[in-house]
Parts: C-alpha cells; structure tokens; sequence
C-alpha cells in the first residue's frame, strides 16, 4: 500500500475553448449584431441630421467614441443604449430590427460554444447603410409640399426603371 500513496491523480478540467475575445469574431472583426446595432445608431442620427459629434456630447462621449460605436468596433452596454434610445428618440427595440437571421444567430455565446461560422457582413452591400442613401431619406423629407415630393418620387422611380433596361 505503500505505492499507492505515491500515486498523483491528474485531473484535466475542460472548459470552453474561447474563440473570441469581448463578443468579436473568431477573424477578430466586430460581431455582427454589434454592427446591426451600430449601423441602427448611424442611420437614425443620420435621419435625425445630427453630427456624431452633437450625439457624443448628448450621452457624454466623444465623437470617436460615436464613431467606434456605429462601426461596431465597441460594444454599446444596456445603459447606454437606453440613453441613446432616448437622445434619438427611438424604442430600445429599434436598434435591433431587421436584423438578419445571420446576424442574430452569431451573438457571442453562440460563437463561445463553437455552434455558428463566421459569416461575412451582409450590411457591407445593404443600400441602406450607406451615406449617400440616408442624405437623400432626409433632403426628401425635408421638402414641405407633399405634391413636390411625390413627384420627386415618381421621377426617381421611372430613372429607376430606365436605367434597369441599360
């Protein structure tokens, strides 16, 4: 009995292999319901015409904070998506609307746990998380006359059918 005193017992624990660090990718890019929620921010201070420079000092943050966040390169906490759903006058929910079945499916926990495979960002090719889209949502909402803006409407929309024949 003797021997067996001298016997050690190695005990491997497993644990779950981390696969990204602060909710990012395995690649390290932003997650993308980080993105979805940054590009949201974006496109209602876009519409709102407010800088990110007037947004930081709303909710007490620098412009590049801003910026960081709509890029999805930081991670927005709860209570200051609440201040920011109150600055640009939104419900808490409209951050994560439309947000693509890819998307919600790759949240950090389900990447921890190795279920889901990165996904490329679909909003890279989405029309309305573009600049020059949201300037034109908002100079068209700007024009006052309601028959001025129809028939701004109907002229883009018959350029439109044009140019699909060309």
């Amino acid at each position: 009995m003797a021997g067996a005193a001298n016997k050690v017992a190695v005990v491997k624990t497993v644990s779950p292999i981390r696969r990204s660090g602060r909710g990012r990718t395995p690649s390290g890019k932003p997650n993308p319901i980080d993105a979805h929620v940054g590009a949201r921010v974006r496109l209602r201070r876009t519409l709102l015409g407010m800088s990110q420079e007037k947004l930081g000092e709303a909710i007490g943050l620098t412009f590049q904070q801003v910026q960081k966040y709509e890029r999805g390169a930081n991670r927005i906490g709860a209570s200051r998506l609440f201040d920011l759903s109150r600055v640009l006058d939104v419900p808490v929910s409209f951050f994560f609307d439309e947000m693509s079945e890819n998307a919600a499916q790759q949240s950090p926990r389900m990447m921890v746990a190795g279920v889901v495979e990165e996904v490329v960002q679909e909003s890279e090719n989405d029309p309305m998380t573009k600049r020059e889209t949201l300037e034109l949502v908002r100079a068209y909402y700007k024009i006052s006359d309601p028959t001025v803006r129809k028939r701004l409407f109907e002229l883009a929309k018959s350029l439109a059918s044009i140019t699909e024949g060309v």
